[in-house]
């Protein structure tokens, strides 16, 4: 085929191609090791997200969906036996618990809870499941699920630090608890109580003990402090870890004498390095299985399309004597194994985000959702011995081989004071090297996340529309060690600017097609920080769009849902103790040096950074007359570009692309 032919039976992706695209992840091995459930999620009416059931015969080859309609339907979790599945639906209009049968059948609705059910976790042999549920203090966890009525309009109390949370808006009275679902008498069981949310329930393999996540009291300073606790059934819990820290994702050893779990003791604060650990519950004794490493043991690699992938943890092998989980460096997210005598190794690796996976023991092979910057995201099956990967899935082929996808180009640079620092640069489609070309600068949010090499629809989007697309990783970034990722703090539009503007010029001088003066920037969160402070502090970007912003540390402090504490951990002070350190670091600040046309999107329900920021800084500029814009998405949260509304993400892209057409 002649390339000439080739590109015209390719289309270029634009804003709308979100809607055709399909999602799949959180596959599940059958204990036999046969079959793989897994969910894909697709966009129904431009308007909403189904999700969907489907499973994987490897015998036949054969790939067959499990549940239907216009629902929600996930996190499938099969029986020890094989011979059924639980999975979490909406399809009654609340999230309720259902459980089907593996060899045919409709699914039945085991739990009809006012309050919901979700997480669903099987007995290790008998037909029981733990679940999550939320109840108030001396609410009936059995009470029906019922219509929603009308109720009277009343004042909402406030005597808690944390009484707001981004996704969820102001927070009820109620804690997530963890119940027992006996699926022959239909019996449901509160195991938790007490003023506490309770998260992650394991059970140890003889179904005596069940293990799980307790956040602290809500009290200044111990709001991200979470504890594991031990109950065996029938009796009081107790907590296992000495020193407080941040932890998660208990899995019991196949003998049931060990514990592994992710967490750290917050060292570097929000830039500490997560780690994995085990603890040995006869010997009462802890041990660092990845202190050896400078490492990130979790999938931090930012996607607009997979984003909350479900982590099994730091799962066992079936002699006990390691565990393999999910790490995240210089741009890939890989999976790796640790000894019980702390020897890290890559398993699974290569330039691509792996971002989720299931693992089965007695085979000692796993399924994982994979992605790469021109691959949108497939199940492949690996074996863990010999490295050799199947591909299950096919959920986006068409669509792949029908549009123009390009790779990016990978490279590093120097800044100013010499750390050296990773780009990726995407050319534009049907690049013509006789030709120069705009270049978008991309910015992620967190700090403490990075880019790499997973699929990215808004990058594939711009260079499309014939822009070059330019992603890096300064500091303050994951993925290249703990010194890095906390490089940052306390110096926010410092070194980290520095290594943003540097690599900009790298860019300029290694891409030689790229237009000097056809610079424009862009970033979301952090992102948006930093976006603001650059349009303060230069005017080399003909036009910039910044998205769910900080624009002033002051008031971020107290209407940010982590606003109390966040300032304090990555700008070094709260407002209190050196408000002249917060106002210096604040891109408002600096607004009357802004001339960079600005547009600035951020969502109403953003509570993480508030919209007054955007409001803020968009008064601020047109009260002095300058080129701003300001658009405000209704029934959005933080998340917007990566799990909002289909059809405001459509609207988020042609806002930012006609923003920048306008200034091209």
């Amino acid at each position: 085929m002649t390339s000439s032919t080739q590109t015209l039976k390719q289309e270029i992706i634009h804003s709308e191609t979100l809607y055709d695209l399909q999602f799949v992840g959180d596959p599940q091995i059958s204990p036999d090791g046969n079959k793989i459930a897994y969910v894909t999620t697709s966009i129904n009416d431009k308007k909403k997200y189904d999700s969907h059931l489907f499973v994987y015969d490897r015998e036949t080859k054969e790939i067959n969906q499990w549940t239907h309609g216009e629902s929600r339907n996930h996190s499938p979790r099969w029986s020890a036996d094989g011979e059924a599945i639980a999975f979490i639906s909406n399809r009654s209009g609340k999230n309720q618990l259902y459980v089907m049968p593996a060899g045919g059948g409709e699914a039945y609705q085991a739990t009809k809870l006012k309050t919901g059910a979700a997480n669903p976790v099987w007995h290790p042999s008998e037909d029981k499941l733990l679940f999550q549920t939320s109840l108030e203090e001396g609410e009936d966890l059995h009470a029906k699920e019922e219509e929603d009525k009308d109720e009277e309009l009343k004042p909402y109390i406030v005597d808690q630090l944390h009484y707001k949370a981004d996704g969820k808006g102001l927070l009820d009275q109620k804690r997530s608890h963890i119940a027992l679902y006996d699926l022959q008498t239909e019996r449901i069981e509160q195991l938790t109580s007490g003023p506490y949310d309770h998260s992650d329930p394991s059970w140890s393999p003889d179904g005596s003990t069940i293990a799980y996540v307790r956040p602290q009291d809500d009290q200044p300073g111990s709001y991200m402090l979470s504890d594991l606790y031990i109950q065996k059934l029938g009796q009081q819990p107790y907590r296992l870890n000495e020193k407080s820290g941040g932890f998660g994702k208990p899995v019991f050893s196949p003998d049931g004498k060990s514990l592994s779990y992710f967490g750290h003791h917050y060292e570097y604060d929000g830039a500490t390095l997560t780690k994995v650990w085990v603890t040995d519950l006869n010997q009462n004794t802890t041990t660092c299985l990845t202190e050896s490493v400078d490492l990130e043991c979790s999938d931090v690699l930012i996607s607009d399309l997979h984003w909350g992938n479900p982590t099994p943890g730091a799962v066992w092998t079936e002699d006990g004597k390691g565990v393999y989980f999910q790490a995240s460096e210089h741009g890939n997210t890989g999976i790796y194994h640790a000894t019980l005598a702390g020897e890290v190794t890559q398993v699974i690796g290569g330039d691509r985000h792996i971002y989720g996976f299931s693992y089965h023991r007695a085979t000692n092979e796993a399924v994982f959702g994979i992605s790469d910057p021109t691959h949108i995201g497939d199940l492949f099956a690996v074996s863990l011995e010999d490295k050799q990967e199947t591909q299950l899935t096919h959920s986006n082929a068409s669509f792949e081989e029908q549009h123009e996808i390009v790779a990016p180009e990978q490279f590093t640079y120097q800044s100013k004071d010499g750390l050296e620092v990773e780009g990726w640069l995407i050319k534009p489609v049907h690049f013509d090297p006789t030709k120069t070309y705009p270049l978008v600068l991309e910015i992620h949010g967190g700090p403490h996340m990075m880019y790499g090499n997973s699929f990215m629809h808004e990058f594939q989007l711009l260079a499309s529309l014939g822009y070059a697309v330019l992603y890096t990783n300064p500091r303050g970034s994951q993925g290249y060690g703990q010194t890095f990722v906390d490089a940052c703090r306390g110096d926010y539009g410092g070194g980290d600017y520095e290594d943003v503007m540097a690599g900009v010029d790298a860019a300029l001088q290694n891409f030689s097609f790229l237009d000097e003066d056809q610079l424009f920037v862009t970033g979301g969160s952090y992102g948006g920080f930093m976006t603001n402070w650059i349009v303060g502090k230069t005017n080399r970007f003909k036009a910039a769009v910044t998205q769910r912003s900080i624009s002033n540390w002051h008031s971020f402090y107290g209407v940010s849902d982590i606003g109390h504490f966040f300032t304090k951990w990555e700008i070094g002070n709260h407002f209190t103790e050196d408000p002249e350190k917060l106002w210096n670091h604040s891109p408002i600040k600096y607004v009357d040096q802004i001339e960079t046309p600005l547009l600035i999107i951020h969502s109403e329900n953003d509570y993480r950074c508030p919209i007054e920021q955007g409001e803020q800084l968009f008064v601020a500029l047109k009260n002095q007359n300058k080129t701003t814009r300001f658009v405000r998405f209704p029934e959005s949260d933080h998340n917007l570009s990566r799990t909002g509304l289909p059809n405001l993400r459509v609207e988020r892209l042609n806002q930012i692309t006609n923003w920048f057409k306008e200034y091209k």
